[in-house]
Formats: structure tokens, C-alpha cells, sequence
């Protein structure tokens, strides 16, 4: 299986390239930009707010616990590297791109 732009697998886990959308309209999961996967949330960019909604949507989405969704880069930008843990490449690949 050819995995999308936006996954890279390490050793550890899976690493997600993310363009961070905050105070949208809804939290959702969109698609991919490059070698980014867009994410919308309702959360404003302020104390942590929107990376915290990043994260519980995607353990959401991944239907995986909260602890093994880590933001590795990007704090304060848009652009963000998430880091998976016990999760496949394909298994993340699929759940994503049903969303």
C-alpha cells in the first residue's frame, strides 16, 4: 500500500504532517494539501487551545488513547508534526482517509 504524503514511519510510530486551521466553523478532518493534511477546529489559537483540540480530534478519529497522540513540532505555527504511537501506518492511513 502506497502510504499518503503526510504519514512517515519511524521506528517508534507514524509521523503526521498537519496544517492547522483554528476557529473554524467545526471540528473536522479534511484534505490533503501536499504533503499536509488539513485539520479544522473550533478552538482559537490561544493558551494551547487549538493544539489541544488537534489532538482529541485525531485520538478520536483514530479511535486510539489520548497519550498516544504527541505534537512533536510546530507549538505556536500552523503547520504541525504529530507523532502516533502503536498505531500502523496503513490502520492510520485508512482511519484518516475515511474521515
Amino acid at each position: 500500500m502506497n502510504l499518503p504524503a503526510f504519514l512517515r514511519v519511524q521506528a517508534d510510530g507514524v509521523l503526521l504532517s498537519v496544517k492547522l486551521q483554528p476557529r473554524a466553523s467545526a471540528n473536522e478532518i479534511g484534505e490533503a494539501l501536499g504533503n499536509e493534511l488539513r485539520i479544522k477546529v473550533t478552538a482559537p489559537p490561544v493558551d494551547a487551545a487549538a493544539n489541544e483540540a488537534l489532538i482529541k480530534v485525531l485520538a478520536q478519529q483514530l479511535n486510539c488513547p489520548r497519550n498516544r497522540v504527541d505534537l512533536v513540532r510546530g507549538h505556536t505555527s500552523r503547520h504541525k508534526t504529530v507523532k502516533l504511537y502503536g498505531l500502523t501506518p496503513e490502520d492510520v492511513a485508512a482511519k484518516l482517509g475515511n474521515a
